[in-house]
């Protein structure tokens, strides 16, 4: 088990940020099994199966209060060297139940060393986008070579499409030289081009051809680059279906959770922010890879891609140092649209001529990501006051019609997708994704990812027998909290009632304070204290940036709300509005939009047209600094309650009853002087 002695070495494993003191020598499988990390292995540690294969990190990390340096692991010994001999380790690996822990270190268990593997909920949805690519597909008739017309294939290939396409003043460049005699000879004189068109459309740029009429397709990609996930969408770019999807975790993760912590390792590393860019490439080539294989296609017919993501991830994607963004004014080193060669950004997986498309960003708190869900969502033509929350490490917040915008982004940390929570996970077969308490009884019924029946269902046990529960996902444990509060296990304060003991073991006491038992099996979920309060801080924080955007809009209801983000697809309204994550709302006017952020990257890639739309659109929005206004913190602190210390939320009590708090005064009446008493929810 994990020593406590401080003296031992501090070992943290992301992305679970799971974390122990084991005395020097202890093998890292060892030490991942004692705090329950996720770390696969079937030979026993003899180092025959690699699947407990690791990624050590050095350098110092401020969040996890770690330094780890050179010498923090055993040497590299002769089991790992002969597996690499014949199977082979990437770079930077180690075998965990080889290397042996020798000093304070961080370690990465990267996703296909999980047992667990990770539910990337980024799907695309079946969104209607109105076609029109940035690149197409052109089919001519080239005249042949004359002796009296000396003219090169280039040019009578230019030729060809003015007259036919009336597309003039091409260009090509020398791979496309290489590539057109062959084609034309093949084909008879007939080839098939690709065309990209940057920002100038009447001039575009030759990228590909194939001899005589290609029948095949070409195919675009977009990425959604978020704090915790890399989302990847493949589409057909001429007929607009996706054809594959695919996501892993940011491998980011391993150098801080949250962005901030992202942006101290890159100041106190030298080489921070370039370890950074390189993990996301990595990723990016790798989600690249999955979903050709997944649509059965070559990499190289894929001719474009569109990114998105948040400021940091936005400029460490591009190569740029974020230091700039970790302090006011916030500088952005580069914020419009751009158009660029994937193979600048070393995105390789691609066509060799794949072109790149970022939409612009907002401010140096506020990214692309939030400018794709503006475009997803397009509040800027609908009257109604609408409030879009991309709920994610770091959500981005909108309000507004078509006669103003406003945006900000608020730090609510990883709370929110499991991290920093004691049984928290991310979502995977086994975690607990949905939870309900009887207010009488105090007895939970939950329901896991991959099985579709409730724990009190008869067959529930044996549906999870093969997946087990694991642990509880970020839906779980905000509903969990929003439950704990309605069946008055929570105070408005967020405190655990430890007198509740006397009526029901579900409470128990650990330490100074209690918890509450949701599951008794071979792992024991629970919610402590301290998970109560890490889901305050991240809700009170998304709330306060949501009450301040009203402020300054001048108003003090909303018309609708929309969840965005992956995260926010499986958010339950109801229990939002019971924890306090956003403003009171009719319910039935809070919807979910899935991964706006990632519809809206497709979107840019279908439809060239909406990228000069959005351009346009986000030159407009008001930004709203969060950590400069004087507000925020007022706001915040009200938040902190359950639902909130203040705010009566009247539209949440037609349908939910909280506890110790009096019920919503009738129309015409001040409601002073009603007795407060305990309900049970209707």
């Amino acid at each position: 088990m994990a020593d406590g002695n401080a003296l031992n070495p501090l070992v943290v494993f992301t992305p679970s940020g799971k974390r122990g003191r084991f005395p020097t020598g202890t093998p890292v499988l060892q030490a991942a099994r004692d705090l329950g990390v996720d770390l696969d292995s079937v030979c026993g540690g003899r180092g025959i199966c690699s699947r407990c294969q690791i990624t050590p990190s050095y350098g110092d990390f401020s969040k996890h209060g770690v330094t780890a340096r050179e010498g923090a692991l055993s040497e590299w010994n002769a089991v790992e060297e002969r597996y690499r001999e014949k199977r082979g380790l990437k770079q930077g690996r180690r075998l965990g139940c080889q290397a042996k822990i020798e000093g304070d270190i961080v370690i990465d268990v990267p996703a296909e060393s999980q047992v667990h593997k990770q539910v990337v909920r980024k799907d695309a949805d079946d969104r209607v986008i109105e076609l029109d690519p940035s690149t197409k597909l052109f089919y001519v008739e080239v005249r042949e070579p004359d002796m009296h017309d000396p003219s090169s294939d280039m040019e009578r290939l230019k030729e060809a499409l003015a007259e036919q396409w009336n597309l003039p003043d091409l260009l090509g460049d020398l791979r496309i030289m290489q590539r057109l005699q062959p084609a034309l000879r093949e084909g008879k004189w007939r080839v098939t081009v690709a065309i990209h068109f940057g920002r100038i459309r009447a001039r575009g740029r030759i990228v590909s051809v194939w001899p005589g009429l290609y029948e095949g397709t070409i195919y675009g990609a977009a990425f959604d680059i978020g704090s915790t996930t890399v989302a990847c969408h493949l589409s057909d770019l001429r007929s607009g279906a996706t054809v594959a999807s695919s996501g892993l975790m940011n491998p980011q993760i391993r150098f801080g959770e949250d962005l901030m912590s992202r942006v101290s390792y890159s100041m106190m590393n030298p080489d921070g922010a370039a370890q950074m860019t390189e993990a996301v490439r990595e990723a990016i080539n790798a989600l690249l890879g999955q979903v050709a294989a997944q649509a059965m296609i070559s990499t190289e017919d894929i001719m474009e891609c569109t990114f998105v993501g948040n400021p940091i991830m936005h400029h460490l994607l591009l190569g740029i140092d974020p230091v700039e963004l970790g302090g006011a004014p916030f500088a952005l080193a580069a914020g419009e649209g751009m158009v660029f060669w994937a193979s600048e950004i070393g995105v390789t997986t691609t066509h060799p001529d794949a072109r790149v498309y970022t939409l612009p960003c907002i401010a140096g708190h506020v990214g692309a990501d939030a400018a794709a869900v503006i475009l997803s969502e397009e509040p800027y033509k609908a009257e109604e006051m609408t409030l879009i929350v991309d709920v994610g490490t770091n959500a981005e917040i909108v309000l507004g019609n078509r006669h103003k915008l406003m945006a900000c982004s608020s730090p609510t940390g990883p709370a929110f997708e499991g991290a920093q929570i004691s049984c928290g996970q991310r979502a995977a077969p086994g975690a607990i994704e949905r939870v309900r308490i009887d207010p009488d009884t105090r007895e939970p019924r939950f329901r896991v990812i991959g099985c579709e029946l409730w724990s009190d269902d008869p067959g529930f046990a044996a549906a999870t027998a093969d997946i087990g529960i694991t642990g509880i996902a970020g839906s779980g444990i905000i509903e969990a909290i929003a439950e704990m509060r309605l069946a008055d296990v929570i105070d408005i304060d967020g405190v655990v009632r430890g007198s509740l003991m006397e009526t029901t073991d579900r409470v128990f006491a650990e330490g100074r304070t209690f918890s509450y038992l949701i599951h008794d099996g071979n792992q024991k979920i629970v919610v402590t204290q301290n998970d109560v309060r890490a889901i305050q801080l991240a809700k009170a924080a998304l709330y306060a940036g949501c009450q301040l955007l009203m402020d300054e809009m001048g108003i003090e209801s909303v018309d609708r709300i929309t969840l965005a983000g992956a995260f926010g697809a499986h958010i339950s309204p109801m229990h939002a509005m019971a924890l306090g994550m956003i403003p009171d709302c009719d319910v039935e006017n809070v919807r979910s939009a899935g991964n706006a952020a990632g519809t809206g990257a497709r979107i840019a890639l279908l439809n060239a047209g909406k990228r000069t739309e959005i351009e346009r659109v986000v030159r407009d929005v008001e930004k709203i600094e969060t950590a400069l206004a004087p507000k925020f913190q007022d706001h915040f602190i009200g938040a902190m309650a359950i639902p909130h210390k203040t705010a009566p939320y009247p539209r949440l009590r037609k349908i939910a009853r909280l506890p110790d708090t009096p019920p919503a005064p009738p129309p015409g009446t001040t409601g002073e002087g009603g007795r407060k008493r305990r309900r049970s929810r209707s």
